[in-house]
């Protein structure tokens, strides 16, 4: 992990200083997200200054406000876009496909995506 990952914004954290997450797909976009970082797509502040306006944009991330996470994937999909790395189309797409699949996909079964 970064040196930086402490300065993430309202990161949740365990009493050891790691990433809580409450769903696989949360520590799927974490990863994804590090991984970019890692292979110089963005930088850490680029990163921190994205994801604190995203979760300036809907509070807190409590209550009837949008989770922790899907403020991180949002600023996320924002980068990648910026960046010229995927299109907000195909993010859109990919979402839409997303979707459908875990909507298709029986309770405690893998989501799988279907290639086209």
């Amino acid at each position: 992990m970064p040196d930086e990952l402490p300065a993430t914004p309202r990161l949740p954290l365990d009493q050891d200083g790691g990433p809580v997450f409450s769903a696989p797909w949360e520590a799927r976009v974490f990863a994804m997200t590090l991984q970019a970082h890692q292979a110089g797509v963005f930088t850490w502040p680029e990163w921190a200054e994205t994801l604190g306006a995203e979760l300036a944009r809907d509070g807190d991330g409590s209550g009837e406000t949008l989770g922790y996470y899907d403020h991180w994937l949002t600023a996320f999909e924002t980068l990648l876009n910026a960046k010229g790395v995927a299109g907000a189309g195909q993010l859109a797409d990919l979402r839409k496909a997303w979707d459908a699949a875990a909507k298709a996909t029986p309770h405690g079964q893998p989501i799988e995506l279907q290639r086209s």
